[in-house]
């Protein structure tokens, strides 16, 4: 582990707390802009993550309506009713996302596909990058909001789900995740600036429970509008 890497994970809440856990329980609420590309709107307000800190693996509740969920997993979703019973299974679902015109249910696979992994990434960030197979290493600093922001960049192993294979942290004085940089590959490579803020200790972890997430300018600059997405968590509880 670097020395930047080290200092987040510390400010964090420390490895060892992290590695105490091995699920997470989250409200939370999810609106943007980004969700017009699926004619999806409001498809992800209201809704209870359950997901597997150490492995890939996170449901939905309920999802698309009041009596079904779905699990991801990479490579697969699978959409149930509440009691388990399967409704619909995709395999390889990123292949679905492309230039042709979706119908109702694969914008709806599309929508779980995606919010699943950035999901997951941002709920196990900065601990994930500790993990097997994950390499980083800091990059030059960036100044935004008075102040300076350390940067790692860090590389993600193929099969792990997320928007892309190389994101930029950004991580201010005290240690705390400020910013989060990465390229949409399933949207074309679109790039984003995800700002995660307003943290809360939660059970002995530091907690952004908002992020925002812009399009960025070609000096890496935010640009306030359209809000690509935004996510506003509630109740979190690990065990």
């Amino acid at each position: 582990m670097n020395d930047l890497l080290s200092f987040a994970v510390d400010a964090h809440g420390g490895i060892d707390r992290w590695n105490s856990f091995a699920r997470l329980r989250a409200e939370l609420s999810i609106d943007g802009a980004i969700w017009n590309i699926n004619q999806q709107p409001a498809l992800l307000l209201n809704k209870v993550l359950e997901l597997n800190t150490h492995e890939e693996s996170i449901s939905i509740t309920p999802f698309p309506g009041p009596d079904t969920r779905i699990l991801f997993t990479p490579g697969r979703l699978v959409l149930s009713t509440m009691d388990g019973r399967t409704i619909e299974r995709r395999q390889e679902p990123e292949a679905s996302f492309g230039g042709q015109k979706q119908n109702a249910s694969r914008g709806i696979f599309n929508v779980a596909y995606w919010a699943s992994g950035a999901l997951w990434t941002y709920l196990t960030s900065p601990f994930l990058f500790t993990y097997p197979d994950f390499s980083s290493e800091e990059i030059d600093p960036w100044c935004e909001e008075g102040e300076v922001w350390r940067r790692l960049k860090i590389a993600f192993p193929a099969d792990i789900a997320s928007e892309s294979k190389t994101h930029v942290m950004h991580f201010g004085p005290d240690g705390l995740m400020r910013r989060h940089d990465y390229t949409i590959d399933i949207l074309g490579g679109a790039t984003a600036a995800n700002y995660p803020s307003h943290y809360r200790e939660v059970q002995g972890l530091m907690m952004p429970i908002r992020r925002r997430i812009y399009s960025c300018d070609e000096n890496g600059k935010k640009v306030r509008e359209p809000l690509l997405a935004s996510i506003d968590f509630g109740q979190l509880e690990f065990s």
